[in-house]
């Protein structure tokens, strides 16, 4: 109920939910970046939100590592719900069905802003998308096309040394050669130790779902996973802190051609989990 709750932001207006949604595995779709309350916009786009129990960091910077204080950030940021947790509070104290809930799970009425982020956070823990044809290929149950089959031998040479394990990322933080996009002003991990070295380096995100879940990077640049591959291919920056993928054998980005990157897109499309984007447990 907190996740689809308007009342945590300032006029009521924005929820979780908002910029979560989730047909689209929990993002903002057609988004470039969120727009949160009075359409104000943010810098970043909404990353998915699935499979959070198991990651270590949170964010397209890292900057947030625990789980239940996650949503403190978006509740109070001026850009997203420009609320407060007391504000959240004193409007969940004025509503009696919310103390029938807080007694059932918590033992007595009281509502705090300790038990406000723990509730969402637990949510969030219950969000895992497992159930894809990948999966049902791993468990034996389903079986890739020729296609497939070749699109995963190439995404396991050229792009699985960052999208790694079974959560398909290496949580770790990577410049990959996108050029700084000044109207966002943002520097990815750069913003969270201050270190130039730290420059334009954004986390991997999970490829989970990721037919679902465009505009992609963390400013929503790319509509298309066709243009993902491009500037893979193509459009890769050579900045200082390049990471040193991306530049082997003189070449700068990943040589792929048009075939491999037509077969990666099909084996991407089995990273696809309807059961969760149809969830009605996750449902509003």
């Amino acid at each position: 109920m907190f996740f689809y709750e308007g009342k945590l932001s300032r006029n009521n207006t924005i929820s979780c939910g908002f910029c979560h949604i989730q047909e689209y595995a929990f993002t903002h779709h057609g988004h470039a970046v969120s727009h949160g309350i009075d359409d104000r916009l943010g810098i970043r786009n909404a990353p998915p939100i699935q499979n959070m129990a198991f990651l270590k960091n949170y964010t397209w910077d890292g900057v947030s590592h625990n789980l239940d204080e996650r949503s403190l950030v978006p509740i109070t940021t001026d850009f997203e719900m420009d609320s407060s947790l007391p504000e959240a509070v004193a409007k969940l104290n004025a509503d009696t069905n919310y103390k029938k809930m807080f007694k059932a799970a918590f033992g007595d009425e009281n509502i705090t802003g300790e038990r406000i982020l723990k509730a969402i956070s637990q949510f969030m823990a219950t969000m895992i998308s497992a159930d894809s044809k990948y999966d049902q290929m791993k468990k034996g149950n389903a079986v890739f096309t020729a296609e497939e089959n070749q699109g995963m031998a190439l995404f396991q040479n050229k792009c699985a040394a960052c999208h790694s394990g079974d959560l398909f990322t290496d949580e770790s933080y990577r410049n990959t050669g996108m050029y700084y996009n000044s109207q966002f002003d943002d520097r990815g991990r750069y913003r969270v130790t201050l270190d130039w070295n730290d420059n334009m380096k954004f986390r991997v995100p999970s490829l989970r779902n990721v037919e679902y879940t465009a505009p992609y990077m963390h400013d929503g640049r790319f509509y298309s996973l066709e243009a993902v591959m491009n500037f893979y291919s193509e459009n890769v920056e050579n900045q200082p802190n390049l990471d040193p993928l991306l530049k082997q054998n003189g070449h700068i980005g990943i040589p792929m051609t048009a075939s491999e990157k037509q077969n990666i897109i099909t084996f991407l499309k089995t990273l696809s989990d309807k059961t969760f984007i149809t969830n009605p447990k996750f449902a509003e």
